[in-house]
């Protein structure tokens, strides 16, 4: 079985190790979703990664409700990523940006008070993080079928910027119960159209959006996350097993370059597991490489991959404290420990100031 030091090839994108940073939203762009230029020394810190793959960014003003998160759907925008894609790719690293439609979850704070939109007519429990605090989450308007085609163009606009500011591809954020995942969980979907009812229907919306990104970026530079099994943002489904394998198995049709899974950790720290894990059967449906997501740690992401649970595994919270991650898992070094109050502040500090082992050593 591979070594999490060993390369792996992801599509088009070679990869020199199998410890990849997860998409990780921090809460650094500009009030207007413009990268600023310390996001390109925070990421420029952690290309020792196999793949780097950005913060959540929104691909329209529509589909982006979270505080001083990035966009990828203007020139400003586009021009403000190109220094921070320029400083990874200077260190020896590779990016990917990871799209993304909140769906429901976009307070209308962020719409000049319109309504989000959805797969139905439902509302995310909990509150919705804006400029003025926390709010209750609105009721969304179910996407309409003649607007299908204007989402589409959305992702592919997304993308053709996304490649233009020198990405070596993109991430489709299908997961954690926002948009797509809001059409393909049953709990939220209850449209009567060809978008809802059977797992094949609402599978649908990933497809295209799937094909319609391949489209342009070529679906050797194409991704896909899924949160395949647990309650997450209020959305759930009552067969995680058919529908997460029948998806796998449209994504492995398309030939994706990758598949990342996030499911609930062993300590239950994302979501609420309600049943086995469901990434054994996507790994049976999906032929292609397979990366998980679960709050591993080197010992259990080396025991993943010898067990041929994953042919990668992608490190959230650890990778945000610790800028070396590979280095220090390769020497069994401590970690330095993430301060969750920083997580979305909007300076320096628990950002690009998080010390290397080196680092410590000197000190």
């Amino acid at each position: 079985m591979p070594s999490l030091f060993d390369p792996i090839r992801l599509g088009a994108i070679a990869a020199p190790n199998r410890i990849l940073m997860a998409p990780l939203t921090r809460g650094r762009a500009s009030r207007e979703h413009v990268p600023t230029p310390i996001m390109a020394e925070y990421y420029a810190q952690r290309a020792g990664a196999g793949l780097i793959i950005s913060e959540a960014t929104g691909i329209s003003r529509e589909g982006l409700g979270w505080p001083y998160a990035p966009g990828l759907w203007n020139a400003e925008q586009v021009a403000a990523w190109k220094p921070v894609v320029q400083a990874v790719h200077e260190a020896g690293g590779r990016i990917v940006a990871q799209l993304w439609h909140m769906g429901r979850i976009v307070h209308p704070d962020f719409l000049g008070g319109a309504k989000p939109v959805s797969s139905s007519a439902t509302t995310a429990p909990d509150s919705a993080h804006t400029y003025e605090g926390k709010k209750p989450y609105a009721e969304a308007r179910p996407l309409e079928i003649d607007e299908i085609p204007r989402l589409l163009e959305d992702y592919r606009n997304a993308t053709r910027n996304a490649l233009a500011a020198g990405f070596d591809g993109v991430q489709i954020h299908a997961a954690n119960g926002y948009l797509i995942d809001q059409f393909l969980r049953d709990g939220v979907n209850k449209r009567t159209d060809r978008y809802g009812g059977a797992i094949e229907n609402r599978v649908r919306l990933l497809d295209e959006v799937t094909r319609a990104v391949a489209g342009e970026a070529g679906k050797d530079r194409t991704g896909v996350r899924l949160s395949p099994n647990g309650l997450i943002q209020g959305v759930d489904d009552s067969d995680p097993d058919a529908l997460f394998g029948a998806a796998a198995a449209v994504l492995s049709e398309i030939g994706i370059a990758f598949l990342e899974l996030r499911e609930p950790g062993p300590d239950g720290t994302f979501g609420k597991a309600n049943h086995a894990p469901v990434a054994p059967v996507m790994k049976a449906a999906f032929k292609g490489p397979l990366i998980l997501n679960a709050d591993y740690d080197g010992k259990s992401a080396q025991a993943a991959l010898d067990e041929g649970k994953a042919d990668a595994i992608a490190f959230g919270r650890t990778f945000l404290a610790n800028p070396d991650l590979p280095k220090r898992i390769a020497e069994g070094a401590p970690l330095n420990q993430d301060v969750p109050r920083t997580w979305y502040s909007q300076g320096p500090e628990g950002y690009i100031d998080y010390p290397t082992l080196s680092g410590s050593k000197a000190a």
